[in-house]
């Protein structure tokens, strides 16, 4: 097995898709592991570690994907990566395709690519372990953004997120009670401020408050609530996921207006389109911009600020699949492993991901109907 590791070159995107440890192991495994140079330099990986656990260091992407059975990376394939991809290969990568362009989709089935999207790979217990990983740093993240932000000279209030004696603490409110949700409130208490989480899952929302021991506010999401709390907020932390599919904008234009001026506005769920209106990517370089007197974070590869956490903790998760891969071959794994399966977005040929399928008008055949035709003819 062929394994090749990409230099990202998405705008600060300064993670790796695997450590010297993970490579090390693959090659213990009997992998060949092909590391383009200088690829976990941001992460404070070295050429010279990866060649000490057995990798080999390659000069440009081209050469990479040219040698690779399964090419890794961790931001959205770009379209000249895409390009150099050839025939029946298997690509990680996050794809996002429901708020991808066309010709990304396009490319993927052209080539008959196997493309495993990291955020839709799932575990035996039904959760998103890349996903949940990296959503317990951008939780932890957007509070210690928030908190920078709110200073006057970053273009917020000028209000401290904790309290001191006499004066009330910030109103933190979230929107959603998953992983980056809790992740986020529990940094949040522990300054000091006051924190409200909606959601539309009663039962979440009963977790949460027990697991906090009811010391947040909690709501069910819906219009008349959000307008409320959005109103009274000084950081609202967008935190709202659906699988696989683009996010709904739960606070309008209008309401963001009605904010408090020098509010902040962390939407984490910008990956996929983002929970406000008025939200946009940006970068680690250009983290923010003010609108209606609100400022707006909106990085979509957040835990990017701490790659080298970020790059360890993808590696914990992704490393499994990786050595079954090795060992079995990515059919076999596909087979075995039904978590792994739901990652795949394009299959020989076909669309196997039902968002993508719908944002595209494509048709769509289960990954596991696709994977018992090909094991009747490879027979």
């Amino acid at each position: 097995m062929n394994i090749g590791i990409l230099k990202e070159v998405f705008p600060s995107e300064r993670r790796i898709a695997l450590t010297p440890g993970g490579v090390q192991t693959l090659v213990g495994l009997g992998a060949t592991v092909y590391v383009e140079r200088n690829a976990g330099a941001l992460s404070y990986f070295s050429d010279d570690e990866y060649r000490t656990a057995g990798g080999t260091i390659v000069y440009s992407p081209e050469e990479v994907i040219n040698r690779s059975d399964i090419v890794l990376k961790v931001a959205p394939p770009t379209e000249s990566e895409l390009n150099f991809l050839h025939d029946g290969q298997t690509l990680f990568s996050a794809f996002h395709l429901a708020i991808s362009k066309r010709k990304t989709i396009e490319t993927l089935l052209k080539k008959n690519i196997t493309a495993i999207a990291h955020e839709l790979i799932e575990n035996e217990r039904g959760d998103l372990p890349i996903v949940q990983t990296m959503a317990e740093i951008a939780g932890q993240i957007s509070i210690q953004v928030a908190a920078h932000y709110l200073q006057t000279r970053e273009g917020g209030r000028g209000v401290l997120l904790g309290s001191i004696p006499g004066v009330p603490a910030a109103d933190v409110l979230i929107l959603g009670a998953g992983t980056v949700g809790r992740t986020a409130a529990r940094v949040a208490l522990g300054l000091g401020a006051k924190v409200m989480i909606i959601d539309k899952n009663i039962n979440q929302l009963r977790e949460v408050e027990n697991l906090f021991q009811w010391r947040v506010s909690t709501a069910v999401s819906d219009p008349y609530n959000i307008e409320c709390a959005v109103r009274e907020a000084d950081v609202l932390i967008g935190a709202v996921l659906l699988k696989g599919e683009k996010t709904p904008h739960l606070v309008s234009e209008n309401l963001v207006k009605q904010m408090k001026p020098g509010s902040v506005i962390v939407d984490i769920s910008i990956d996929q389109g983002g929970c406000v209106e008025t939200s946009r990517p940006t970068t680690l370089l250009d983290p923010t911009y003010i609108m209606h007197g609100i400022v707006h974070y909106c990085v979509p590869n957040t835990p990017a600020s701490v790659p080298r956490t970020a790059t360890v903790g993808w590696t914990n998760v992704l490393l499994p699949f990786l050595r079954e891969a090795t060992e079995l071959g990515i059919e076999k794994v596909l087979r075995a492993d039904i978590g792994l399966s739901k990652g795949v977005c394009t299959f020989h040929g076909q669309c196997t991901n039902y968002a993508a399928a719908k944002a595209f008008d494509l048709k769509v055949i289960d990954i596991q109907q696709l994977l018992k035709s090909s094991s009747t003819t490879n027979r």
